[in-house]
């Protein structure tokens, strides 16, 4: 039964993915996560109260269960001056246990087991802290987000730090600088911390644009980097046992804006050559822009050395990292020409985007799974006032899709949903994750963890 829900599920979502272009035939479209640049001296306060059921997967001592199932109070306030902006999340999990008489508040929100432990508990009541907005000068943004990528991406390339929400929320920082700011548009710099308080992923990208001086648009903007990502922690948050050492990951590239007509058509030329462990290389050219301002489009040819991983440090590494760790480990067991393409659709002012991405081999002998069969991640967003009361994210991230029917499995896949329904001040959300479990912890026996909740929250003011 649990597996005909999964596959149920897993069809549910795709199917939604699938009727991305439907929906943007007959309505344009965009998505809230877009960011879009406040007036400059505009001041906003909003807070909202939040009223939840969450299940966790931990040990229910109680019930001898491996869930509890907890309600959850909330309160989330948000302070906005111009470009600053900032966001607090504190929720309280508690429930009436034993007979009914006992209150019960969950220790893991509040109670620290070590100094770490401490900045990881707290840092995160913190939703966000943002300056500015991404392709700004100066862009810093702290707390959880889900588009992390440094350069063309083919190091790292929309990183997320929330795959283990509700369980845990980590504290991250997003941090570039243009030198433009200053009047130096020669210089520049994109960092990323996935994790603060853990320090594990981290990574930077240096870029110059040497030639920013002369007045051709495309030699002028052309821009050469160097990035740099390393792992400390590859096993944090994973069921493998062990201390395992770093994983290192460095790569150059280079990007040049061929096209550039505003709100009509964009055209961006990039190469990329990475190296994993200084052992495992990978090498990129590729293409992508925009048409119109509403859809985008993308293509790379890839030449992969034993072992390589391209988007290394992707969305889905936080849940797939002892994998990815162990296949770089054993070095793989041959190399692959392959390829990726995307296309996607972003329609009035983000409201519904879409967007889908497949990469694959042409010619391969890598033998394990992950390296050897394409890979499909679709996103599919409604923003709030398309369809009045209703709004939704859907993602599906595949890994090892052997034949068409490996589409409708949870094998190796992370799917995540989630829908508000609003009346008035009212929102009700509908949370549901699936993630695959390669080693579950004993006495646990499934594969997959499946977390799931719903919450109401009101706005005050």
């Amino acid at each position: 039964m649990a597996a005909a829900l999964r596959h149920l599920a897993v069809l549910l979502v795709l199917f939604g993915v699938g009727m991305g272009p439907a929906f943007a035939e007959d309505a344009p479209a965009a998505s809230p996560a877009a960011p879009i640049a406040p007036a400059a001296d505009a001041f906003r306060f909003s807070m909202s109260l939040g009223l939840g059921v969450q299940t966790f997967n931990e040990f229910d001592g109680y019930n001898g269960t491996n869930t509890t199932t907890y309600q959850s109070l909330s309160i989330t306030p948000d302070f906005a001056f111009g470009k600053f902006g900032i966001g607090l999340d504190i929720t309280l999990n508690y429930r009436f246990a034993g007979s009914g008489s006992t209150f019960v508040v969950r220790q893991a929100d509040w109670v620290p087991t070590s100094v770490q432990n401490f900045f990881e508990i707290y840092l995160p009541k913190i939703a966000y802290v943002r300056y500015g907005v991404k392709g700004d000068p100066l862009y810093v943004k702290l707390g959880s987000f889900i588009d992390a990528s440094l350069g063309d991406g083919f190091i790292m390339g929309s990183y997320a730090n929330t795959l283990f929400l509700p369980d845990a929320r980590h504290f991250g920082l997003i941090a570039d600088l243009d030198g433009s700011l200053v009047s130096f548009p020669y210089l520049g710099v994109e960092t990323v911390i996935g994790n603060v308080a853990a320090m594990d992923v981290m990574g930077g990208r240096a870029y110059a644009r040497p030639l920013a001086g002369m007045s051709i648009p495309i030699w002028s903007n052309m821009e050469v980097g160097l990035t740099g990502v390393v792992d400390t922690q590859p096993y944090l948050g994973t069921n493998a046992p062990g201390s395992p050492s770093p994983v290192t990951a460095f790569g150059a590239d280079v990007q040049v804006p061929l096209v550039f007509q505003k709100d009509v058509f964009s055209l961006v030329a990039f190469t990329d050559v990475a190296t994993l462990q200084a052992k495992s290389w990978g090498y990129m050219i590729g293409a992508g822009g925009r048409i119109i301002n509403i859809l985008t489009y993308g293509a790379q040819l890839r030449l992969l050395g034993t072992g390589f991983t391209p988007d290394y440090f992707g969305p889905t590494y936080d849940l797939l990292r002892d994998q990815q760790y162990n296949i770089l480990q054993a070095g793989g067991t041959g190399s692959t020409f392959g390829w990726l393409a995307s296309i996607g659709t972003s329609i009035l002012n983000d409201l519904l985007i879409f967007t889908i991405t497949l990469d694959g081999p042409f010619v391969t002998t890598e033998t394990d799974p992950l390296l050897k069969s394409p890979h499909l991640r679709g996103i599919l967003t409604l923003g709030e006032g398309l369809v009045p009361g209703i709004s939704f994210n859907f993602s599906y991230d595949k890994k090892a899709i052997a034949s068409f029917s490996d589409l409708a499995s949870a094998q190796d896949a992370a799917i995540q949903a989630l829908v508000n329904f609003r009346t008035g001040p009212a929102v009700i959300s509908f949370v549901y994750k699936i993630v695959y479990v390669e080693n579950p912890v004993p006495p646990a026996t499934d594969h997959w963890n499946v977390t799931s909740g719903i919450q109401t929250s009101v706005a005050l003011f």
